[in-house]
This record gives structure tokens, C-alpha cells and sequence, in this order.
């Protein structure tokens, strides 16, 4: 049975314990419908960190509101629908919809008059690719002078005693303050948290005002990332640290052709008057003779920053004649690109398991609030289900490597984290392989690590907490053989028996076959990736 199944399964029995409970019911069919729906990945930070900003790149279209109004003090979930709806939440009453309006290709928000501390969400429904699998939620900034709009963002993402409403964070920040740190550690604690480090990941947003907006901003900004990459106290905190100029992938995603045309006429002006228009904003917005006019260029540095528009001018000379050409090395050169990669190859991929294990952990918090009978049978086959699936074994092995290290050698814990799905859970990634790695590579690599992890753990000088290490990377590797279709049978020597327990001391042997066997599978007897021999 797979660990989704078994979730589904457990959501069924609580249902029947808990069936005459209207309020316990209520949560357990809202777990499932959570399991069918999309992930729910919240964009947070601190106040002008920009997430409006990176959310409407990613989703490519303008929906987030940018602006201070109210409703930036409110949280948002843009999710895919086939027609535009905006649905209001009032903290009381019957939700309404609220009017559709885009001006110059932005939708345009309001609250009916309503204050933001009277609104629970606002509820965006759109027909784009880019929301199928991703429910975005926008929230308020952390730490805002205004205690209240903090407030609503904490307590939506680090509720107390409950799972939090999204599974997984992008935690966009531009410089590593303690708020930073201190909401992370609160995401990490809370509900759906409590897998480690998999759900975060860091941003250094607004990354084009590192290096002031000259050529090379985004090199001073990705060396300034490794460097976060590398800080003990982040690194157990998120996967990952990316820099991004939010506002050059923003304006990128939804380049217009009009825009196109103003950058290639001033892309066209002779470099030495080329080069004293973008000295400063001042002067771009403001200096006389340049063949666009003074509201153009006001409106396209704010659209694109010094930064995009020195890129952008660079570009167009350099060959490229085409605004869709133009957008694309835009959005590649913004940071966007990694992220969505980060996305796609740390949460999407990951999304089963995400899901699961928050509902685990809303089932968890409500067995323990609500003892009834059959509460501790439920208790017991929930922490047979976490302890079991093997998704959830390397999730915890991830959250050990990060925090408090691995009992083995560093270099075989770099590899042991790489293979468990801390660069991303893609076979190629696992294996340290470029993405577009054969198939034959792929299983030659795979079957090489795990004749190595297998080895490892079979060895009688390689002590117990060393050994549980081998034994989950070793099943990792065994899931990677059998999805490249490789079936390697092998001959391994077992630790001896202690004398006394009904079998003779000394050594024994068994072959083993790798596979068929799936991580989150439990493989045939004397087929697991432990190789230990058990009493």
C-alpha cells in the first residue's frame, strides 16, 4: 500500500471514530480534500520584501496587488479556476464576490469597503497553467510596524496546535535579520514543519539592488547567496537560497510590445549618450533629447529598474530582435529560472509526501485534543505510517543532515543528502547527473551507489546509527535501480548473530535482489536494503 493510500485509509477509519463530531468531521473531509487538491505554497517575508512582486513572476501574469493598499494587508490564495472569480472571506458572515477589474493588464483588488481586519482571505481564481498544480498564497509582511497585519501573517502560516494552511514556504528575505530566522524556526516547529528543512525555501529578493544595478548585480548577488547557502543557522532552516530580481522577472513574465520597442529605440541611441541616460534614474527619467518620451521612460524604469533596463539594452544590442526572445533571457537572468526549478524540483516533486504529512500531523493534533475510543488505535497506526513510509524516513534523514549532521564521513553525508532528495528528488539530481543524463548512466550510477550504501551497511565495522544512515540511502538507491530497470542480484555477507538467540555464531550469506523495489515499499525478505541480520 502506498503512503498516500495509507493516509486515505486512516482519514476513513478517523471519519467513523469521529463521525458524530460535526467540527472533527468537517477537518478530517477538508484533509482529504487537501490530498486531491493542489500543493499550497505561501510566499512570506518582511515588509517590501517584494513577494507580490515574485508571486505575479512566477504565476507570469500581474494579480497581485504591489501597491500599500489594504489589500496587501490581507492574505490572498490565487489558485487555478476556469473562469476569473474573486471570492471574499469576511472573519464573519457568508463569503461574496467581488467585482473582476484589470487596468493596463493588472487586476485591480478591493475590499468592498470592508477594513483588512474584518477579511480572513481573499480567494483569486484563475485560468492559468501556472496555478494547475500550485496554489500560490500571498500573505502580509512579518514583523510590520503594525502589530496587527504581523499578526494575521503568523497566525496564518504558524497556527497553534493545527497544521498550517500552506505545506510549504518561499520565505523571500534581503538581508538575514533575526525576524528572519525567528519565522523560519516558527515554520519549521509548526505542524506541517515537522518535516525539516523540505518545506522552505529562501530568496534573496530584490537581488538587482545588491550590486546597485550594474551589469554584474546578479553575480555579487548569487555569491552573496552562496554565502547564506553556507550559514549554519539558514541551512537547517531552508533547502535552498536563491537570488532573484523580483522586479525584472515580474515585468519579464508580461513584457509588452510597446515596452519592447521604447528599450530598442534607446538601445539604438550612440553609446556615449546611450551610457549618460542610464548613469542614474534621475537622469533616465528626466534628461532631454531622448527619443522617448520623459512618461515612457518614468514608466519603464519602474517597470524594470536600472538594473533591467541596462540588461534589456545590453541584450538588444547584442542581437536579439524579438520581445519574446528579449522576455525569456530576461526571466532566465532575473534568478527566476533557478527558482522555478527549486519549485518544481524541491515541492512539486515532492508534493505527495508534503500533503501527506500535514494531514499525519492535523490527524495527530486532533487525536490528542479529542481522546475517544478508538483514538489510540488511530494514534498508533499514524506513527506506524510515519515511521514506515520511506518518503518520510528521508525526509527526517534530510532534516538530520541538515541539523545535526550525519554519523558518517562528510563526504559520504554529502552524498547520502544529495541521494535521499537534497538537491532535488529527480533520479539525474539524486545521483549528482545533469539533468539530461542517459538512461544507461543513470542506472550504471545508481547501481554503483548502491553497491556502495550496501556495502557500507553490511560492513561489521560500521556501527548502528552509521548503519540506519546506509540503510535509508541504501533503499533510495534500490528505488532508482528499479525505476531505470535494473534487477541486480548480489551476494552479501551479514553481520554474525550473537551466540545464545537459537542460531550459531559466525557469519551467514543470502543473495539479495534490487528490485523491484519502489522507495516507501517494503521489500521482500531478505531483499531490504538492510542487509543487517535481525534476531
Amino acid at each position: 500500500m502506498s503512503t498516500d493510500d495509507a493516509v486515505r485509509r486512516l482519514l476513513r477509519d478517523a471519519l467513523e471514530v469521529y463521525g458524530e463530531d460535526p467540527e472533527a468531521a468537517a477537518l478530517l473531509r477538508g484533509y482529504t480534500e487537501r490530498l486531491d487538491g493542489p500543493l499550497r505554497v505561501a510566499v512570506a517575508g518582511m515588509v517590501k520584501a517584494g513577494k507580490s512582486t515574485l508571486l505575479n513572476a512566477v504565476l507570469g501574469e500581474e494579480l497581485a496587488p504591489t501597491d500599500t493598499g489594504e489589500c496587501t494587508r490581507v492574505v490572498t490564495w490565487y489558485r487555478h479556476g476556469p473562469v476569473p472569480r474573486v471570492t471574499l472571506h469576511p472573519v464573519a458572515g457568508e463569503p461574496r464576490q467581488l467585482p473582476v477589474r484589470r487596468v493596463d493588464g493588472r487586476l485591480r483588488l478591493d475590499l468592498g469597503g470592508l477594513p483588512a481586519e474584518a477579511v480572513a482571505r481573499l480567494v483569486v481564481d484563475w485560468p492559468t497553467t501556472s496555478l494547475r498544480e500550485l496554489t500560490l498564497i500571498d500573505t502580509p509582511g512579518i514583523a510590520s510596524l503594525s502589530t496587527d497585519v504581523s499578526a494575521r501573517a503568523t497566525a496564518f502560516l504558524t497556527p497553534d496546535d493545527a497544521p498550517s494552511e500552506a505545506d510549504a514556504v518561499v520565505y523571500l528575505l534581503r538581508h538575514l535579520h533575526g525576524s528572519d530566522i525567528h519565522f523560519l524556526e516558527s515554520f519549521r516547529d509548526a505542524a506541517a514543519g515537522r518535516s525539516g528543512t523540505v518545506n522552505a525555501l529562501a530568496v534573496l529578493s530584490r537581488a538587482d539592488e545588491v550590486g546597485a544595478g550594474r551589469l554584474d548585480t546578479m553575480v555579487s548577488a548569487w555569491d552573496v547567496a552562496a554565502r547564506y547557502r553556507e550559514d549554519p543557522v539558514l541551512r537547517r532552516l531552508a533547502l535552498a537560497v536563491v537570488p532573484v530580481a523580483g522586479l525584472l522577472a515580474q515585468s519579464a513574465r508580461t513584457l509588452r510590445q510597446a515596452e519592447f520597442s521604447a528599450l530598442r529605440a534607446l538601445a539604438g541611441l550612440p553609446r556615449e549618450e546611450r551610457e549618460r541616460l542610464l548613469l542614474s534614474a534621475d537622469r533616465f527619467a528626466h534628461a532631454a533629447g531622448a527619443p522617448v518620451d520623459p512618461e515612457v521612460r518614468a514608466a519603464l524604469l519602474e517597470r524594470f529598474g536600472m538594473f533591467g533596463l541596462r540588461l534589456a539594452m545590453v541584450l538588444i544590442r547584442s542581437g536579439i530582435d524579438d520581445p519574446t526572445e528579449l522576455a525569456r533571457d530576461l526571466a532566465r537572468r532575473s534568478g527566476l529560472g533557478e527558482l522555478q526549478r527549486l519549485l518544481d524540483g524541491q515541492f512539486q516533486a515532492r508534493a505527495a509526501q508534503l500533503k501527506a504529512r500535514t494531514t499525519l500531523v492535523g490527524l495527530e493534533a486532533l487525536l490528542r485534543e479529542r481522546p475517544r475510543a478508538g483514538a489510540e488505535r488511530l494514534a498508533a497506526e499514524v506513527e506506524r505510517v510515519q515511521a514506515g513510509a520511506h518518503e518520510f524516513r528521508e525526509l527526517r534523514l534530510l532534516a538530520a543532515a541538515r541539523t545535526s549532521g550525519l554519523p558518517v564521513p562528510a563526504a559520504l553525508g554529502a552524498e547520502a543528502e544529495r541521494l535521499v532528495g537534497g538537491a532535488g528528488v529527480g533520479a539525474a539530481r539524486r545521483l549528482g547527473l545533469a539533468d539530461d543524463a542517459a538512461p544507461a548512466d543513470v542506472r550504471e550510477h545508481a547501481l554503483a551507489a548502491l553497491r556502495r550504501w550496501r556495502t557500507l551497511a553490511a560492513s561489521p565495522l560500521t556501527d548502528r546509527a552509521t548503519a540506519a544512515v546506509c540503510e535509508v540511502v541504501a533503499r533510495s538507491c534500490e528505488g532508482l535501480v528499479a525505476a531505470a530497470g535494473g534487477v541486480e542480484r548480489q551476494r552479501l555477507v551479514l553481520r554474525a548473530e550473537p551466540a545464545g538467540r537459537g542460531r550459531p555464531a559466525g557469519a551467514r550469506t543470502a543473495d539479495t535482489a534490487a528490485g523491484p523495489v519502489t522507495p516507501g515499499t517494503p521489500a521482500p525478505r531478505g531483499t531490504s536494503a538492510s542487509p543487517r541480520a535481525r534476531g
